[in-house]
């Protein structure tokens, strides 16, 4: 039996994966180390979905080959060559292939090497896990897509949409509070399409989940804002309820529609809008995430004024700005390119509006008091969520699980800060 040491990089369903594949570890008899320095062989969950993400998974993936090493996750599946150029003698795991996880480690226990990237039939609700947080289970609802984005490897990774049934997800999500979670992330590459392929859809899911009786809070993951006219009515009044936050990432990836139909996003700006309209609507304090793109290879000066405008116009409180980068395999990496210099100025041009968004709409959150779930300890403090799933930290000794009634005193362009007040 082995020492092996897991880390992950990426989304909330790329360590999901990793927690699996730990689960997968322990019930197979080896034992979880907390460093490569201490282990017999390594695993690495990789993402690619950015340029600088992949640089950064190779240099991990260098640094971590002198012990036998399994690469996992989406970069083997969508550049395989790229990773064997590095670690030709590292074994391969797909990110729908945990089913091999075993299999893979023994065989490179004893020097051979196992690509196993073909997806298997093994569902990833009921697998066994070793959780990266004991206070939040991460539950994956589906793996794949229906989108076929221009810019975008996930598809190359995931594969088209697998749904996971409504009634095999409550059974895990029971699971995850009965060990403990007081929070509960529902994940997949994409929620918005959850259940179309079983004749089902998200917002039956996060009923079904919200009527288990427990104490908990529910986080819904991102959904692509394509899908949202179809469920948008129902989705706002499943948020009606107290265990869900309310808490939308609907990434619309630029304001204008001409680049949306190149990138093949399947929504117009105004789809976006109307989202944020009806949330806001229905709940004012309603957090809004969304992810933006500058420098895709069609867009020019007049597209890019569309994307501050809408930016300025719906206030997201949260955006996770990307800079364009080409990715192997995708149709928009054979086009051609932007210069360098002119995503980098719109890019800092978005990055500094942002910023005084962010803090505007966090400023607003002084005074308030609530109840704030605490889940994670951090350099900065212990951080916790109140209903609107707002980042707040407190300097005061608290657990992690525990909730406590908060007033903010303090606010940054990322974060809250409180006291507690009872």
């Amino acid at each position: 039996m082995a020492k092996i040491f897991v880390e992950a990089y990426g989304c909330s369903a790329s360590f999901a994966d990793s927690e699996m594949i730990s689960g997968l570890i322990v019930n197979g008899g080896h034992t979880l180390v907390d460093s490569s320095s201490e282990s017999d062989l390594n695993i690495v969950v990789t993402c690619s979905v950015k340029d600088a993400t992949a640089n950064k998974m190779i240099h991990r993936i260098k640094s971590l080959k002198k012990k036998p090493l399994v690469v996992a996750g989406c970069l083997p599946k969508t550049e395989k060559d790229t990773v064997e150029r590095f670690t030709e003698n590292a074994s391969l795991l797909g990110p729908n292939s945990l089913g091999k996880t075993l299999q893979v480690i023994d065989s490179t226990l004893k020097g051979r090497k196992t690509v196993a990237l073909e997806d298997s039939d093994l569902s990833k609700v009921g697998l066994p896990k070793v959780r990266l947080n004991p206070a939040v289970g991460i539950v994956e609802i589906a793996s794949g897509c229906l989108s076929e984005c221009t810019f975008c490897q996930t598809k190359l990774s995931k594969g088209d949409l697998t749904s996971y049934r409504i009634g095999d997800i409550v059974r895990q999500v029971e699971t995850e509070i009965s060990e403990g979670c007081k929070e509960v992330w529902l994940t997949s590459t994409d929620n918005g399409c959850y259940g179309f392929d079983i004749g089902t859809d998200l917002p039956a899911l996060v009923d079904a989940v919200s009527e288990i009786p427990h104490d908990f809070r529910i986080r819904v993951g991102m959904m692509n804002p394509m899908y949202m006219p179809r469920i948008k009515e129902r989705l706002i009044e499943s948020f009606d309820n107290d265990k869900v936050y309310k808490f939308l990432h609907i990434p619309v990836q630029s304001g204008s529609d001409k680049v949306l139909h190149d990138m093949k996003r399947g929504h117009t700006s105004g789809t976006y809008r109307e989202i944020v309209k009806k949330a806001k609507a229905r709940f004012p304090e309603f957090t809004i995430s969304t992810d933006i793109i500058v420098g895709f290879p069609s867009e020019t000066s007049e597209d890019f004024a569309e994307t501050v405008k809408l930016l300025e116009e719906t206030r997201p409180d949260v955006v996770n700005l990307s800079r364009y980068s080409a990715r192997p395999g995708t149709e928009a990496a054979e086009w051609e390119q932007i210069d360098v210099a002119e995503v980098k100025r719109r890019s800092k041009a978005v990055f500094d509006m942002i910023n005084k968004i962010t803090l505007e709409n966090n400023q607003r959150w002084i005074g308030w008091e609530g109840a704030v779930l605490f889940n994670e300890k951090t350099d900065e403090g212990i951080k916790g969520r109140n209903f609107a799933y707002k980042p707040v930290f407190v300097r005061d000794d608290v657990e992690i699980g525990q909730t406590h009634a908060i007033e903010i005193i303090g606010a940054s362009t990322s974060s809250l800060t409180g006291k507690i007040v009872s």
